[in-house]
């Protein structure tokens, strides 16, 4: 095991033991602490390694481990940013030629209910999709108080949600399931879009620099939309789901499908966050490894071509975003806790350039 912050790696280490004491095996001389924790862990007789620090590091672990030979589970997103993506893109199609397995955490496409109903779609059971929606509004979430003893880059890790060089902004880090979902409906990626988002209520330094709202259009090439919005402000109506609309009914894509050839779910999935790794693992002994690298760095990317259009208020097509050379993420070996990391400003709309 390893982390930047050794109460997480303790915590992490007791609450496995207390799940399954009789298959935790990580000794002391096991645990591993600083920046360069995943090289140790990459270094161990290990078959594959999880990957679930923050987003902004994913794409430097996720070489690493292909580079060591190993098979990977990682958390979504996969990047921040575009040279983030095209690294992920380059390492996975690396884990194909080594016959490496590669999946990662957007459990829904493991969902039993959602890997039915999406096939029924793509089936033509609601005929020719015609629109998709996305949907991730809810409340606030967890903000850790800053502490004296914590400098600059302490305390934006502890408090990595609100910063996009850790985050990638709530559209990427969280929205992605639902951008995601609707993606592998339509089967394909949009070719441009543009965003109305703001900064109106986490207004506090404390929460960084990150927007608490969006709403962005997408096109895709045949010219058909999807409209999705994420929001995480407190005391506003909730809304986490998927919708695609086609011209013979519409579906949520998940448990129904409505119009000329209705269905519905019947019975309990598996839990698709056991079910990913399952998967995986099954892939691994079959000798047919699944690599959903390139697929889910393409899922990241159209959340993250979102955030761009927010933060600038332009237009912005999916080769200007692929090709992007924004770079928010300093390399690991570049950091440490002593030093002075600045936040960044809050984009303005018309303002904010793209780069």
């Amino acid at each position: 095991m390893g982390d930047v912050f050794e109460d997480h790696l303790i915590s992490a280490r007791q609450t496995l033991d207390q799940k399954d004491s009789d298959r935790m095996l990580v000794t002391d001389d096991r645990m591993f602490l600083g920046f360069d924790a995943y090289k140790a862990v990459i270094a161990q007789d290990v078959d594959y390694v999880i990957l679930a620090t923050p987003p902004g590091f994913r794409p430097e672990h996720f070489v690493a481990a292909i580079a060591g030979g190993k098979h990977v589970f990682m958390e979504k997103p996969v990047a921040v940013d575009a040279p983030g993506i095209r690294k992920v893109i380059r390492a996975s199609t690396s884990a194909r030629h080594k016959g490496l397995a590669v999946v990662a955490g957007t459990q829904r496409r493991h969902q039993g209910t959602y890997l039915e109903c999406i096939e029924r779609i793509h089936d033509g059971q609601i005929g020719e999709v015609t629109a998709t929606y996305a949907y991730w509004n809810q409340g606030g979430l967890w903000m850790h108080t800053r502490k004296d003893e914590w400098g600059d880059l302490e305390w934006q890790m502890r408090n990595w949600l609100y910063f996009s060089w850790l985050s990638g902004d709530h559209i990427t880090e969280q929205h992605i399931h639902n951008i995601d979902v609707c993606c592998w409906a339509k089967d394909a990626y949009p070719v441009s879009c543009t965003s109305l988002a703001g900064r109106q209520v986490r207004t506090h330094k404390a929460y960084g620099h990150i927007f608490d709202h969006f709403a962005t259009e997408y096109v895709f090439e045949d010219g058909t939309k999807m409209q999705s919005q994420c929001r995480q402000i407190d005391g506003c109506k909730s809304n986490v789901s998927e919708h695609i609309v086609g011209t013979k009914g519409q579906s949520n894509g998940a448990k129904w499908i409505r119009g000329e050839n209705p269905w519905q779910w019947a019975g309990e999935p598996p839990n698709p966050y056991m079910q990913e790794h399952r998967d995986l693992i099954d892939s691994i002994r079959a000798g047919d490894p699944l690599n959903e690298g390139i697929r889910v760095a393409k899922s990241t990317l159209v959340a993250i071509m979102g955030r761009m259009s927010a933060y600038t208020g332009q237009e912005i097509s999916w080769d200007q975003a692929f090709n992007s050379d924004e770079t928010l993420v300093p390399p690991s070996d570049t950091l440490s806790f002593e030093m002075d990391l600045g936040v960044a400003e809050v984009a303005v709309p018309g303002r904010t350039k793209f780069v």
